[in-house]
């Protein structure tokens, strides 16, 4: 199949990664991002990062902490009158300016540090960080940049490009609950599925319903795609993503307090192990194979890598499809 289409979907729970591995795709195969097109990822970025400095705010005021220094008590309120939506060429200095105050309050950092208990962007340090460059009139996206900006993905979002011979049509599918539905029967042909769960969420709550842990909804939907009817014959790559996170909370939250049986501790490599047979055990099929990948999505040189492994696993299985192998 050297010159034929090869159809690859990404599915996941909400927030695993999917649409920043599409990015890595064209940053890899596809000669990256014009300037014209980072300019259009400009008001996406402040739009992150106010609303990243919103939420914990909000946070702070329901869990009762107080901020260290009173000019910060003004900034805040400044922040949270702010639309979601910041439109413009450049983020105002007042806003740099506060957004700056903030992050350095020990109050803001103490709610930051108990993110878990609330709905926080994976960017909000990054883009916190690195305040002074976005605020710059002259600020240019960095691809950094672009990689870590989030839009929530609705419907399905197809991605072609080229890989060596080999044309790719990737489909990145909306994995809040309420975009299932639209998609699990569209895909019965694809040559293979790219699984992506964010391990680091394994203390997580989902967004849209508060009572439900991200793991145990991923273990779910993974369980589904697995065994499901329409990929008997499809190929099942799991990306266990997010593991500069996942290594970052294993010492402050015990993953024991979520998955009672796990007992390893802090060690990474035995959480890494049992969070990965979780997933391969739900495997019902004698033939199938679980190809697994441990993965930071925003890593591009890990993720070039990777995808090459990937490649070639499909054109194996092409082979093997046709009987020359």
């Amino acid at each position: 199949m050297v010159d034929g289409a090869e159809y690859d979907t990404r599915e996941g729970a909400g927030e695993s990664g999917k649409s920043t591995i599409l990015k890595q795709m064209k940053l890899i195969h596809d000669g990256g991002y014009s300037p014209e097109e980072k300019e259009s990822f400009k008001e996406i970025i402040f739009s992150n990062t106010v609303q990243s400095m919103k939420v914990i705010v909000k946070a702070m005021d329901t869990m009762g902490i107080h901020y260290k220094v009173e000019m910060n008590q003004k900034y805040a309120t400044t922040i949270s009158s702010l639309p979601d939506q910041i439109e413009g060429d450049h983020l105002p200095q007042e806003i740099a300016i506060a957004i700056k105050s903030l992050w350095a309050d020990q109050g803001i950092q103490e709610a930051f540090s108990r993110s878990r208990e609330y709905q926080l962007n994976d960017s909000a340090q990054y883009y916190f960080d690195t305040i002074d460059s976005i605020a710059k009139l002259d600020y240019l996206p960095s691809d950094q940049d672009v990689l870590r900006s989030r839009v929530k993905t609705t419907g399905i979002t197809e991605t072609t490009f080229l890989i060596g011979d080999l044309t790719y049509r990737m489909f990145d599918v909306g994995g809040q609950r309420s975009e299932r539905k639209k998609w699990i029967h569209c895909f019965e042909n694809v040559t293979a599925i790219v699984f992506l769960v964010a391990i680091s969420e394994y203390d997580q709550l989902l967004l849209e319903d508060e009572t439900v842990n991200r793991m145990q909804e991923a273990l779910t939907l993974f369980d589904s795609i697995c065994n499901s009817r329409w990929f008997v014959r499809t190929s099942i790559i799991l990306f266990l993503n997010k593991i500069d996170r996942f290594k970052e909370k294993l010492p402050i939250s015990p993953m024991c307090n979520y998955f009672p049986d796990y007992d390893g501790g802090e060690n990474y490599d035995a959480a890494c192990d049992y969070i990965l047979n979780r997933f391969v055990s739900l495997n019902q099929s004698d033939v199938k194979q679980i190809y697994t990948h441990f993965t930071c999505a925003t890593d591009t040189h890990q993720i070039r890598f990777v995808m090459a492994a990937v490649n070639d696993i499909i054109i194996q299985n092409n082979l093997r499809e046709v009987g020359l192998l």
